[in-house]
């Protein structure tokens, strides 16, 4: 969760290893459209690559804001430690405006809580995290936010940012409030990169993802597809098609497209697992909520330990826990083992 990393210290793999084994790697490169008749991936500046097999793996691309001045300096999507380095740069002693009250956004307010002068989160929701831990846990975790002068402006949006000499001075809000602003960054969500497949005949649904089997092959054999750009059949809910954009599981992805693509017959099976730490607190969070329809809450949320669980008709389908360990771990285990775990059974 460290914002002044460097991509040395976090590439999961040193320089030497590709050449160790023997791996190209083409940087500043891009792929502008597949052919998959005569198995070709051809660049944007024209260049061509024959393959036998293919792997994409083009993540997501973040959505920008559409209200004026959002093309301005000091206006940031975090998507690489550069940028990262340069928001804590600038955000120290400043002010900062967070626009989206998720992950990213959370994770920044909660870094940046005690560098800078001043941290303001704006989000449509009313409560964060909604969708993904729902009302109760996104409150709890809500005061503890304000308790480290994080200050919320909630079911608003941004409808203008203005600037001074060139430079971010304010963020306007739909309800008329006017921040002060010198950095902004930019947290509200993301599309899968997949728009230089349209014309390709690999599958992809209507919202761009890349739909696979649980080999992680394409409907276009010798294609597969792996990480934040992809439908995936997840076992512990029936194998309904699903987007896990989480770090685990992109590795996961990775892990089983390459031995499929080696022929080494592998399906995925894994529970989906994440945690975030904010204010030197962690969140565990097994399974996959999506769609829940209720919330069992163990222990105390106003201190902060507590569990929940998450279900869907009379399933627990995920699971969520903060100082109460470890049972995210043993409720991953045994969803991992094909068990299911009823509502009564933690009622």
């Amino acid at each position: 969760q460290s914002m002044d990393s460097h991509p040395e210290q976090i590439a999961l793999r040193p320089k030497e290893f590709f050449c160790t084994y023997d791996i190209e790697v083409l940087t500043e490169m891009q792929v502008a459209a597949v052919d998959v008749k005569s198995k070709i991936a051809v660049f944007k500046d024209g260049f061509k690559m024959e393959y036998n097999k293919l792997l994409i793996a083009t993540g997501n691309t973040p959505k920008t804001l559409s209200c004026k001045g959002k093309e301005m300096e000091n206006v940031f999507n975090i998507r690489t430690p550069e940028d990262a380095n340069r928001v804590v740069k600038l955000a120290t002693s400043k002010n900062v405006v967070i626009v989206g009250a998720s992950f990213l956004g959370m994770e920044v307010a909660a870094y940046l809580a005690e560098r800078a002068h001043s941290v303001s989160l704006v989000e449509l929701e009313h409560v964060p995290f909604k969708k993904f831990f729902g009302e109760r846990v996104g409150r709890a975790v809500m005061k503890m936010f304000e308790n480290n002068r994080v200050k919320f402006y909630m079911q608003t949006e941004v409808s203008e940012l203005r600037e001074q000499e060139g430079k971010l001075k304010e963020v306007v809000l739909k309800s008329g409030k006017v921040l002060r602003a010198d950095v902004c960054v930019v947290g509200v969500g993301a599309v899968p990169a997949t728009g230089f497949l349209k014309q390709s005949g690999i599958n992809i649904d209507s919202k761009g993802f890349i739909v696979v089997s649980k080999m992680m092959q394409t409907n276009i054999p010798g294609v597969f597809a792996a990480g934040d750009a992809v439908m995936f059949p997840l076992a512990l809910r029936n194998n309904k098609k699903v987007n896990v954009p989480h770090w685990q599981m992109a590795h996961m992805h990775g892990h089983i497209a390459a031995l499929n693509m080696l022929a080494h017959g592998t399906e995925i099976s894994t529970v989906p697992y994440l945690w975030t730490a904010m204010f030197g607190k962690s969140i565990r969070y097994a399974g996959h909520g999506e769609g829940f329809d209720d919330v069992v809450i163990q222990g105390d949320l106003d201190e902060l330990k507590f569990v929940a669980f998450y279900t869907k008709s009379d399933e627990v389908v995920a699971v969520a826990s903060m100082n109460y360990d470890p049972i995210v771990s043993k409720v991953a285990e045994v969803l991992a083992a094909g068990r299911t775990i009823r509502k009564r059974d933690v009622e």
